[in-house]
């Protein structure tokens, strides 16, 4: 009867011993795959704590360490966000976080940096010196004295020569920006006069005053816009009383009529504008801008007069 007891009671003690094991090893378990993180906290006071913690989520870890923000304090990051790849938690005062920078990928930072050498790997310089013609201006001169004459040539003209260096940059192959440095006149221009009648008649004065005596050729041209330096005014309109507009209107000397045609690098302007400066061969085509007037500097280009 004993032994039987005995051997009950044995029993029980394994079954107790077998349920403690199966507790332990289950709580084991759990702990193994709840991932543990050493989490840093930093307070408004510069004071800091690390805690160790299965939590991610920034709230549950402070409501886990009785961890309260009073009103001027906020937290980053924010309560419902979780811990980030620093395990840090920092609470500071309103006004006071610690400014975020954004971040680059390294193939974002790759490509802008190849993007960028692309730019100027096929940007060659060079220093050239060239000789380029200085056109002779035109001067007219009224003999009017209301008998019926013709234009005449007194003095022909002869285009002067000039040595300029400019630094010119190409773009694959491609001029894209031309700078001059310096130049000097080996030839002076000796300057065209024509003596020219302008009072004929009665009747055909008139028509005689709208009309082109210019011709083609070339012509030193430059640029303005409707800005006081340039003018002296600012509301843009012309001598003939049309509004300024860029890639049409052109001062030029009263030998151009106003209305009349020409070409320039290929665009047809108006004249349009007279100018104290425009006289003989020379030219000024309006721009929109200032900058633009003083990027275009000054050119020696062929003018073909269209009417």
């Amino acid at each position: 009867m004993i032994k039987q007891k005995l051997t009950s009671i044995s029993y029980k003690k394994i079954i107790a011993i077998s349920i403690i094991f199966i507790i332990i090893l289950g709580i084991s378990v759990v702990a193994g795959n709840a991932k543990l993180n050493s989490v840093k906290i930093k307070f408004s006071n510069n004071h800091e704590i690390t805690v160790v913690t299965s939590k991610t989520k920034v709230s549950e870890i402070l409501e886990e360490n009785h961890i309260m923000l009073s009103s001027d304090e906020i937290v980053v990051p924010s309560m419902e966000e979780d811990i980030t790849n620093t395990n840090t938690i920092v609470i500071t005062k309103a006004g006071n976080e610690p400014t975020k920078i954004a971040k680059i990928s390294e193939e974002e930072l790759n490509n802008n940096v190849e993007q960028i050498a692309e730019s100027y790997s096929n940007i060659i310089e060079e220093i050239i010196t060239v000789k380029e013609e200085i056109p002779f201006e035109t001067i007219t001169k009224d003999v009017s004295n209301g008998g019926s004459t013709t234009n005449r040539v007194i003095q022909a003209g002869k285009n002067g020569i000039r040595e300029v260096t400019y630094k010119v940059k190409y773009k694959n192959e491609v001029e894209i920006e031309r700078i001059e440095l310096s130049s000097k006149i080996i030839k002076e221009p000796v300057n065209k006069i024509v003596q020219i009648q302008t009072k004929v008649t009665s009747r055909t004065s008139s028509r005689f005053s709208g009309a082109t005596t210019a011709s083609s050729g070339r012509y030193k041209v430059t640029a303005y816009c409707a800005c006081v330096r340039c003018c002296g005014k600012t509301n843009g309109i012309t001598a003939s009383g049309t509004k300024a507009t860029a890639n049409r209107t052109i001062a030029a000397p009263a030998t151009f009529a106003f209305g009349t045609k020409v070409v320039i690098n290929g665009q047809t302007y108006t004249v349009e504008d007279r100018g104290g400066a425009i006289q003989g061969n020379r030219i000024d085509v309006y721009m929109n801008s200032h900058s633009e007037a003083l990027a275009w500097g000054v050119r020696y280009l062929d003018v073909e007069v269209l009417n």
